[in-house]
């Protein structure tokens, strides 16, 4: 076993001294080690319950023979953090996290690993961490939270919230209307209850093969979440014991499987974001035009919040990821049903198994809400490198818009502008040093996307930036424009009153100003200076990829001399 090189021989007397006041045996010596990476946090609601969730995770383990070995990471509420500077180190978490799970792995050399994960930085960070040190892993989330309810009946999510702020600053809703929103939106533990970042990363760890089916869909109020807990904890003791690697079952093949649901899904626009950065500390060669290949062949049949009606819990009870493959995998060739899970099963065996339970949840091919998918990558003069948009959350008459450019140096100075009527229909909002650099950490921007929603211009407004979105956006939005302003990327020689066109259908984005004008610009411009210059974010700002590459970190060449 890989733990053996800790624990067998004389010369570890030492460490045994030490395994054993931490409460082991020497029958404790001959048994696999399996870490529980619990990312309980008390301030984030999707992980406030995992706590209880690890101590489940560690009597399973036990029971299935192995030593369980509990150790926690940091994470950042991004509602939370969200609106203030707190949000740069959302994204900038992933990279500690995975750091954290690095260090934890190779310091105390364990034979397996169970990921207790949820929101948003956290599932990512975590499959980065077990990827890099390639070791038997299993991923399980706490899983999403209720939809709530309002005394009118109407369902309502977090993105609601955020969309009351700016209906009740154009005077559509009044203070108290606002009230019940806010204290009933989010009414249980759990990832928020859309198809934001954290469901979506957490439905796509289930086709990448890292997490049992209902990893993504099981409430986390539903006693089964609890029962998917032990299940994961067993096979987590399982693969240490075979020695079954995650890079055995995270490959090229089933990254594509996974961004096919992503896609029929129309999934947050950060899991492009997150799967570049997987397939990096994976080794899988993956660019972004790929997204854009598969969004040609896959349609949309699952349309949840903030795009739809729908939520979470709706998937579940319609048959949960796998019943949305089990759609998808009628489409000839489109998915590899051959790889393999870490619950022992193919694809292909995992689909059979599922019946698709509401066809209006998970539509069938020929009824889509679209041929196409619900994500794509826009390329053009504006975003050379690429900029990521949430197709199918957006108004089908805004799919061709083009207006003056109405530029904002942040996101705080845009929700200022958007609530204080700089903003008018037919405008293009251009929020710049926002990027993994620039920002740094690349905020998300649900506030000025739901300020634009709630004043009623969500369909009469496009916003682009080189920043990013929560999942919860929606509306004509596109982020991650690379190169970054910061880099000097042409977003940050945009004017004001500049014309930019969006062009969903041909999937461009353009700055409509002469190349030998952009060439002058070019001669006198000169970035912004850095936002921060001291701890943490200093050191990430100076590391950190574009957004195009997944915004991983740098690995610094040591010159030797």
């Amino acid at each position: 076993m890989r733990s053996d090189i800790m624990k067998k021989g004389v010369d570890r007397a030492p460490n045994r001294s030490l395994l054993k006041a931490c409460g082991l045996t020497d029958a404790d010596m001959e048994k696999p080690f399996v870490a529980v990476a619990n990312s309980y946090v008390g301030i984030v609601p999707g992980h406030v319950h995992l706590n209880r969730l690890g101590e489940i995770a560690r009597e399973e383990i036990r029971t299935a023979g192995g030593v369980p070995f509990e150790f926690n990471t940091i994470g950042v509420d991004d509602g939370i953090a969200m609106g203030h500077g707190g949000m740069r180190y959302s994204l900038a978490s992933r990279e500690l996290i995975a750091d954290a799970v690095e260090t934890m792995v190779m310091a105390h050399p364990f034979d397996g690993m169970l990921c207790l994960t949820n929101c948003d930085k956290i599932t990512p960070g975590m499959m980065m961490g077990a990827l890099r040190v390639n070791i038997p892993t299993v991923m399980i989330s706490g899983g999403p939270m209720e939809a709530g309810h309002l005394a009118s009946g109407k369902t309502v999510d977090l993105v609601s919230v955020f969309e009351g702020v700016g209906a009740l600053k154009a005077g559509k809703i009044s203070e108290i209307e606002l009230k019940e929103i806010e204290d009933e939106s989010c009414p249980t533990c759990g990832s928020c209850s859309g198809m934001f970042t954290a469901n979506s990363m957490n439905c796509m760890a289930e086709v990448l093969g890292i997490a049992l089916p209902g990893n993504g869909t099981i409430l986390a109020t539903d006693p089964a979440r609890e029962d998917l807990v032990r299940m994961a904890a067993r096979r987590a003791v399982e693969l240490a014991k075979s020695g079954q690697n995650i890079r055995e079952f995270v490959n090229a093949r089933a990254l594509a499987n996974a961004l096919v649901l992503d896609i029929a899904m129309g999934g947050s626009s950060n899991t492009i974001l997150h799967a570049m950065a997987v397939a990096h500390e994976a080794e899988i060669p993956f660019s972004l035009s790929k997204i854009n290949e598969l969004a040609e062949r896959v349609p949309y049949i699952c349309k949840v919040s903030p795009a739809g009606s729908y939520h979470i819990q709706d998937v579940a009870r319609a048959g949960g990821v796998m019943a949305i493959m089990k759609e998808l995998s009628t489409i000839p060739g489109l998915l590899d049903l051959d790889v393999m899970s870490v619950s022992g099963k193919t694809l292909g065996q995992m689909i059979s198994e599922v019946q698709i339970r509401d066809r209006d949840v998970i539509r069938t091919i020929d009824k889509a809400y679209s041929a196409k998918g619900g994500l794509a990558i826009l390329y053009g003069s504006l975003a050379p490198e690429g900029g990521v948009v949430k197709v199918g959350a957006i108004d089908p008459a805004m799919r061709l818009f083009e207006g003056p450019a109405v530029i904002f140096e942040s996101q705080e100075a845009a929700c200022e502008g958007i609530l204080n009527n700089r903003v008018k229909a037919g405008d293009v909002v251009v929020i710049r040093y926002e990027g993994p650099s620039g920002g740094p950490g690349m905020q998300e921007m649900l506030a000025p996307t739901a300020n634009l929603m709630g004043m009623g211009l969500g369909d009469k407004v496009a916003l682009v930036t080189d920043g990013r979105f929560s999942g919860g956006t929606r509306g004509a939005c596109v982020g991650h424009v690379s190169p970054e302003a910061s880099a000097g990327g042409p977003i940050g020689l945009v004017n004001p009153g500049d014309r930019i066109r969006i062009d969903l259908n041909a999937r461009t984005i353009d700055l409509l100003v002469s190349e030998k004008e952009l060439a002058e610009r070019r001669k006198s411009f000169k970035p912004l200076p850095p936002k921060v210059t001291r701890g943490y974010l200093a050191r990430y700002a100076a590391l950190v990829e574009s957004g195009s590459r997944g915004a991983v970190l740098r690995t610094p060449v040591r010159q030797i001399h």
